[in-house]
């Protein structure tokens, strides 16, 4: 294992920077993920987990907030349902660096708090 991260968001909070920054959603999130997350009755608790779970990539490589872009990271389900990160570009370049070939993803949501889990290996 070369990292492990944890993020946790609280979600009225999101909601209440997507409100007052109505660009903020095509700055943080890819088209796949607002695709995924557009027929949903309140998208913003999965939104949440998805800014969790690239916060919690960053940690997994023990950087800070900034040390790539956020459409370098995003996540993806897969038939089952599964979630999984893709990662690209300068975040590729930093886990390349780092050792870090495979990372496993975690994302869970209530109505109040979304949290991600990365494990880095």
């Amino acid at each position: 294992m070369r990292g492990i991260g944890v993020d946790a968001v609280d979600v009225e909070r999101f909601r209440l920077s997507l409100t007052r920054t109505p660009t903020m959603r095509e700055r943080l999130f890819t088209a796949v993920e607002l695709a995924y997350v557009a027929p949903k009755v309140d998208p913003v608790p999965s939104l949440a987990a998805r800014f969790a779970a690239r916060e919690a990539v960053m940690k997994a490589m023990g950087l800070g907030l900034g040390a790539f872009g956020f459409h370098e990271v995003w996540v993806e389900r897969a038939a089952s349902g599964e979630p999984s990160l893709v990662v690209v570009g300068r975040a590729a370049e930093l886990a390349a660096d780092r050792g870090i070939s495979t990372w496993l993803l975690s994302i869970t949501h209530t109505s109040t708090l979304a949290i991600a889990y990365v494990l880095a290996t």
